[in-house]
């Protein structure tokens, strides 16, 4: 069996930038933004993150257009992020100098990573990801929508949605002896819980051409996940969004998100998935030594612990995000299920 878990928008705001800055010494350290999580991330087999930053270089900038220190891509890599999709809306902040430099830094630290290239040369080379395990073999596709009006110059390169081009990159992998194909894909309506009529119809064709798993991001919020199930398992499983992994969004719905687990499993020549769930994630913000800091928290693992927060605000911040997703979620979801890692096993929620 390979376990698969992907989380949504790794963000990089003014505010996470000031608070991973050693002010003694200028240097940047974001491991603790990771610390409660990271146990998830080291307890599946791959762990896929959106990087939503780019990492350009000094003026280090925050919303709207990103650069974020080297070391936060450090912490992820120590935090269990085995692989890191590049396509979203923010890809071109830099320009192509920014994407170039992102890249680097990526191949230096051993990420693996999709959806910018150095060159369509590259990208012809490197398409599909492939995730190799000893049963199986599982291609990763990334796409975004834009990134945000800037062209891209050439050779720099970003896979924007294009479903006659997925369609190809999706034959591509079953032709390279992909078992799955996922599709990483940065689309819809910032801020809106529902799935648009677009991203359907994109969900839709991606099938047609054979996709496997979709997983969404983009919205900043929650949208429901959905997959059909029978006795046989889980199949089209389309996640709308993942909403925010980490960013200093503080408004109600913005400051959290949720991880999706899929548990794929081999029978004989062919793969199934055999297990689909997520965990809720919230984006916890004291003040420690007169500094805010930033913290993911697994919600299921704290929503019974109101001792653990600074104040009973920021405990009632978090139930009430906890109580909005749930809300959404138990309305719209289908095969998935609320799940929490507790003692190295994977559990479903007791409500």
């Amino acid at each position: 069996m390979l376990t698969l878990l992907f989380a949504g928008d790794i963000m990089g705001h003014d505010g996470q930038i000031a608070s991973a800055r050693d002010d003694s010494t200028g240097a940047y350290a974001y491991d603790t933004v990771f610390s409660y999580v990271a146990p998830l991330l080291e307890g599946v087999d791959v762990a896929i993150g959106n990087l939503e930053v780019t990492l350009g270089g000094p003026p280090f900038r925050g919303y709207p257009a990103f650069s974020s220190p080297d070391e936060l891509a450090v912490a992820c890599q120590n935090a269990g992020f085995d692989i890191l999709g590049t396509a979203n809306n923010h890809s071109a902040d830099r320009g192509s100098r920014g994407i170039f430099r992102t890249i680097r830094v990526l191949d230096s630290l051993g990420i693996r990573h999709t959806g910018t290239w150095i060159s369509p040369e590259s990208r012809d080379s490197l398409t599909p990801l492939m995730i190799g395990h000893e049963s199986m073999r599982v291609a990763l596709l990334a796409y975004t929508y834009g990134t945000n009006g800037i062209t891209v110059p050439p050779p720099a390169t970003v896979a924007y949605i294009d479903t006659v081009c997925a369609a190809a990159e999706i034959r591509r992998a079953k032709c390279l002896g992909a078992d799955q194909t996922v599709i990483f894909i940065h689309w819809g309506i910032e801020y809106d819980t529902i799935a648009s009529r677009e991203q359907k119809l994109i969900a839709s064709a991606l099938q047609r051409s054979g996709a496997d798993i979709v997983i969404g991001s983009h919205p900043h919020v929650l949208q429901p996940m959905n997959a059909d199930t029978d006795s046989a398992g889980f199949s089209n499983p389309v996640v709308w969004s993942m909403g925010n992994f980490v960013s200093n969004q503080r408004t109600r719905r913005r400051d959290g998100g949720a991880m999706i687990r899929l548990d794929i499993t081999a029978r004989g020549d062919t793969t199934f998935i055999s297990d689909a769930g997520y965990v809720l994630t919230w984006v916890y913000t004291p003040v420690e030594q007169g500094k805010k800091k930033f913290y993911i928290l697994p919600c299921a693992e704290f929503e019974k612990s109101p001792e653990f927060f600074q104040s009973s605000e920021h405990y009632d911040a978090m139930m009430t995000y906890i109580s909005d997703a749930r809300r959404l979620l138990d309305n719209l979801n289908t095969g998935f299920r609320e799940t929490a890692f507790l003692d190295g096993n994977w559990v479903t929620v007791a409500r």
